[in-house]
């Protein structure tokens, strides 16, 4: 359950107008300097390599690592035989953001749309400068715009435009149809960064499609007032995705602790089948800068692909 929340700092969206034209020029310019002065050498370090083609098999030679081993060759000739894996020079990036009613709660400075759409932008920009293409996936209760990767600055600040102009067309999230659509149109291997609070109906299968095609990261947002309540008497909340009303009692100890203990369980479960599908995730709050964990997060890919 959410209260209500609107994306803090952000211009009346609907035509294209000079006031929209401002703030993605802000944008632009703060989200670059990002990437020149702390993100360019770690996307580049973290990703470049990472993007492999199947280019042929050999036999194994002592030293190959055992997870290479393609068994059906293997089998067929009596011997163990390596898959061998040509570099990508170009990665593909696929920018996956909820745009549901939910994104737009937050109690602090920002809403979890507006990080989310900054965070885009940034990532956007590293791949630009490393002549990566860029694409966009925007959904909310069904999929509202698909913009297939290219690689020039119009198409970047396109990208930063659809995010920033385009209301949802409903308020629910339907992570699984996004994700279904997703896995039928970019067939070529890629890097997909899934944007959401990930509050949605089941959508492990169709993230395990995902997964098991392309290099999949979750960047997950979420705003302290959904895992815990503060003590501020009786509230009139609304769930932004269903439109209902309830009323709570923050005086209560007992509706605080159940209200936590459920929030728990949610991340837990879904913290879980990250683990369980091997995904990275990014973790961001909306009171938060999201600079420190998005270095810890290259560094650490870094780090484990070094």
């Amino acid at each position: 359950m959410a209260g209500v929340g609107t994306a803090a700092g952000a211009p009346a969206t609907g035509a294209f107008s000079p006031e929209t034209l401002r703030y993605i020029r802000r944008i632009e310019i703060r989200t670059r300097r990002l990437v020149n002065e702390l993100f360019a050498g770690r996307y580049l370090s973290t990703f470049k390599g990472r993007g492999m083609t199947f280019s042929e098999v050999r036999e194994y030679q002592p030293g190959d690592d055992i997870r290479t081993i393609d068994w059906n060759v293997t089998a067929r000739m009596n011997a163990p035989f390596v898959k061998q894996y040509a570099e990508e020079r170009e990665l593909t990036i696929i920018l996956a953001v909820d745009n549901s009613a939910s994104m737009r709660f937050g109690t602090a400075v920002r809403s979890k749309h507006s990080i989310a759409v900054e965070l885009a932008a940034v990532l956007t920009f590293a791949a630009m400068r490393n002549s990566d293409k860029v694409g966009l996936l925007l959904f909310s209760g069904g999929v509202e715009k698909y913009v297939r990767p290219r690689k020039n600055r119009s198409h970047a600040l396109r990208l930063l435009r659809d995010m920033l102009v385009i209301q949802p067309g409903g308020r629910a999230t339907d992570l699984a149809g996004a994700l279904a659509f997703l896995n039928r149109v970019q067939r070529k291997r890629a890097v997909v960064f899934v944007f959401s609070d990930f509050i949605s109906g089941a959508f492990e299968k169709e993230l395990a499609v995902t997964r098991r095609h392309h290099d999949t990261v979750a960047v997950v947002l979420e705003d302290r007032r959904e895992l815990e309540l503060p003590r501020a008497g009786r509230l009139k909340v609304e769930d932004l995705e269903t439109g209902r009303y309830l009323f709570l009692d923050t005086t209560s100890a007992r509706v605080r602790d159940g209200y936590a203990e459920a929030a728990r369980r949610r991340t837990g479960a879904r913290d879980a089948m990250f683990r369980k599908l091997g995904m990275d995730a990014i973790r961001l709050n909306t009171g938060e800068p999201y600079i420190k964990p998005l270095m810890s997060f290259f560094e650490a890919r870094a780090r484990r692909f070094r």
